[in-house]
């Protein structure tokens, strides 16, 4: 069984235990009030296993399932023959990257908390972006698919716009920062993927 489908049924199972047992979920929840002042730093990870919803949960599982099976795989054959493990080691970091702006902006706001796995979600979407950049990819409402490098450009700004705004309960910065962080850490690991992006970049247009 592949870890992408793991983590989709792991996560699906406490966040459906967690919508109707509220114990639970603010036992696991991302709180950086009660985490800066009980040390309760699992909060980081734990909080990615939670959604507010089905439709929130679906949409999440949904995007893990479509481009997790595509960057897992280069994973697995890219960094061999750990590729799995360091696959899974950039899913865990994606979540807890994408909460430490947060954290540092909401430590002393006991009213804040946030949950959800869009931050390592955005993390493996973007992963994907360096791999097959020119691989098309769909927007809501909007019928034709565009080259994954465009949407991934589009995505940054829009959620650094609506981080801005603060008009919803939505977590745009962690988008961001998941985002960010996904397309970087391959680079880390094996520097000349970011050559290759480019490469095919230049080459498909």
């Amino acid at each position: 069984m592949s870890i992408t489908l793991l983590i989709i049924i792991l996560t699906s199972i406490i966040s459906v235990g967690a919508f109707n047992n509220q114990n639970m979920m603010q036992q696991l929840i991302f709180s950086p009030y009660t985490i800066k002042r009980k040390g309760e730093w699992f909060r980081f990870i734990s909080s990615g296993l939670l959604h507010i919803n089905f439709l929130h949960l679906i949409f999440n599982m949904y995007a893990l399932y479509l481009f997790g099976k595509i960057t897992e795989n280069y994973f697995r054959e890219l960094f061999q023959p750990m590729g799995g493990t360091v696959y899974l080691f950039m899913y865990l970091l994606g979540i807890g990257l994408s909460e430490v702006y947060s954290y540092v902006k909401h430590q002393d706001n006991p009213n804040y908390a946030s949950l959800g796995a869009s931050g390592a979600v955005s993390a493996v979407v973007f992963a994907s972006i360096l791999f097959e950049p020119l691989n098309k990819i769909g927007i809501i409402f909007f019928p034709v698919g565009i080259p994954g490098f465009v949407f991934g450009i589009l995505y940054l700004l829009y959620s650094m716009y609506m981080a801005r705004q603060a008009r919803d309960n939505i977590g745009h910065n962690a988008h961001f920062y998941g985002a960010v962080f996904g397309f970087i850490f391959p680079i880390i690991m094996k520097p000349s993927l970011f050559e290759n992006f480019l490469a095919q970049v230049s080459n498909g247009y």
